[in-house]
């Protein structure tokens, strides 16, 4: 049409309906005059090759830095950023307006794609239906989750296979360790119902730290055995190259911001208990494997069948209870029922908890602790098992290593604090003591650490006779029991020695 330019689609669609048709009717067609299409006949070059090439418009601002300052800079130094040789050229020629950045950018660019060095190739690998699963940590300390209001510092234990991309994440609160990696290895084999052919980790350095060379070879060779339950054959990346556990390094980042998203709509990122996070988690990696269902079960076909049980997913240790009614171990010390002093105890170690046995038998299980950052000893301790012995000795909390531990919630702590204060410190401990007393005998610690909060605020010391007639059993919840005296008759029925019994034998 007149005044409008000719299209490459409009010329393409020329050339095609001129095969068939006369100039006239295919130049119709294409929306095209009659000595258009002749013209275009003769000359079949599309019209967007006759342009030419666009010419500078404005001189060129780097025409004489680039090549004298610029690339000298860019072949001492290949790993350095264009900001920052902006910045040099700031400081060289202050003339330079503030839109040149971006052109100084796209030059750099381009010259380090045709100068610059050769970079890493990364070589996508072609996965087989059960041939590979992967393990890994990953931190999860950005995302501020808490528990009951205070911060949980945790890793993820996260697991994959290379092919499906099944998917399994399990909480870990300590760092890298051969338990953390057994139990969460496990409960990812026995959720899928099967087993790869091989399984990465990366190096386990973190999980090395610290340990003589006998113990690296140790744990070493219990991975190694955990693998060999399976039926799995142990491999590892080289340390330092992560991109050689790509198929799982990656997904973290994804797992991440899942979880991240999750959180942010969740509204909160507080749970009340650490179970509650674990079935968030859960639900998410859930959610992800939900969406490769087809391809998880095409790869569930070619693994191989589980062994008739697990294998140990804990470390088992002797410990001895000392005079101090307790237990040390990795620098934790731990307290239990003073009745066993001077026991020796078999204990499981778990990520997660201590499981006590004495013999074979189970005694109880311990929340685990660790020790803190600095290298100071961790406490875990239960008022229960010691307030016997402190209400004969109610001074001893005074100078006590693990008091603040011993109090078993926030408030206890407060009211020491005031009392301190206020009080002598005999009076104080006493005060405490008695406390502690009235919430192990009476059951009652939560509703005591209520009214302690209520005297804290109203500026008040407790009142222990007051608080014990508050927490008294109630009279009326007490059963009625009727004891009923059988006659004594009824002794010489039961033992034949009745007279009409001895009658009938005569």
């Amino acid at each position: 049409m007149p005044g409008c330019h000719v299209t490459d689609q409009q010329m393409r669609l020329f050339m095609t309906l001129r095969q068939t048709h006369s100039v006239p009717v295919a130049a119709a067609k294409a929306g095209l005059s009659t000595a258009t299409g002749y013209r275009l006949q003769s000359d079949p070059t599309l019209p967007s090759h006759k342009k030419p090439a666009r010419s500078r418009r404005r001189p060129d601002p780097l025409a004489d830095i680039f090549e004298a300052e610029v690339v000298p800079l860019l072949q001492s130094s290949p790993g350095l950023r264009p900001v920052a040789v902006w910045e040099e050229l700031l400081r060289r020629h202050s003339d330079l307006g503030s839109g040149v950045r971006r052109t100084l950018e796209r030059r750099i660019r381009s010259w380090r794609a045709e100068y610059g060095p050769e970079q890493e190739v990364m070589f996508r690998q072609v996965h087989v239906p059960g041939k590979m699963g992967l393990s890994d940590f990953t931190d999860m300390a950005k995302l501020g989750v808490t528990v009951a209001g205070q911060p949980l510092d945790h890793r993820l234990y996260h697991f994959r296979l290379a092919y499906s991309g099944f998917e399994h994440a399990h909480v870990v609160l300590g760092g890298e360790s051969y338990v953390a990696l057994a139990e969460g290895l496990q409960n990812a084999l026995w959720s899928l119902g099967g087993a790869p052919e091989e399984h990465r980790t990366d190096s386990l350095s973190a999980a090395f730290k610290n340990l003589e060379r006998s113990a690296e070879a140790d744990l070493t060779d219990r991975v190694d055995a955990l693998c060999r339950h399976y039926g799995m054959t142990p491999s590892r990346n080289t340390k330092g190259m992560a991109h050689e556990n790509g198929a799982i390094e990656g997904p973290h980042g994804h797992l991440k911001r899942a979880v991240d998203d999750a959180l942010i709509m969740r509204g909160s990122r507080d749970f009340e208990d650490l179970e509650a996070y674990r079935r968030f988690i859960d639900e998410i990696v859930g959610r992800i494997n939900a969406r490769n269902a087809k391809r998880i079960d095409v790869e569930r076909a070619s693994l191989s069948p589980l062994p008739a049980r697990r294998t140990t997913d804990h470390e088992e240790i002797i410990v001895r209870v000392t005079s101090s009614g307790g237990f040390l171990l990795k620098k934790v010390f731990y307290t239990v029922p003073s009745r066993l002093i001077g026991h020796q105890l078999r204990v499981r170690l778990y990520d997660d908890r201590l499981e006590l046995f004495l013999g074979s038998t189970l005694l109880s299980e311990l929340p685990r602790g660790r020790a803190a950052p600095g290298g100071s000893h961790g406490h875990v301790v239960n008022y229960h098992h010691v307030i016997h012995s402190l209400r004969r000795k109610p001074m001893a909390l005074m100078g006590l290593v693990y008091r603040d531990q011993l109090f078993p919630r926030q408030a206890f702590r407060d009211m020491f604090a005031v009392l301190l204060e206020q009080t002598s410190d005999r009076e104080a401990c006493r005060t405490m003591v008695d406390l502690l007393a009235l919430a192990h005998d009476r059951n009652c610690e939560a509703d005591l650490a209520a009214q302690i909060e209520e005297d804290l605020r109203q500026n008040r010391l407790p009142d222990t006779s007051a608080l014990r007639t508050l927490f008294a059993p109630r009279p009326d919840s007490l059963p009625a029991v009727e004891v009923r005296l059988a006659s004594l008759s009824s002794y010489d029925r039961l033992l034949g020695n009745d007279t009409a019994a001895q009658e009938v034998a005569a």
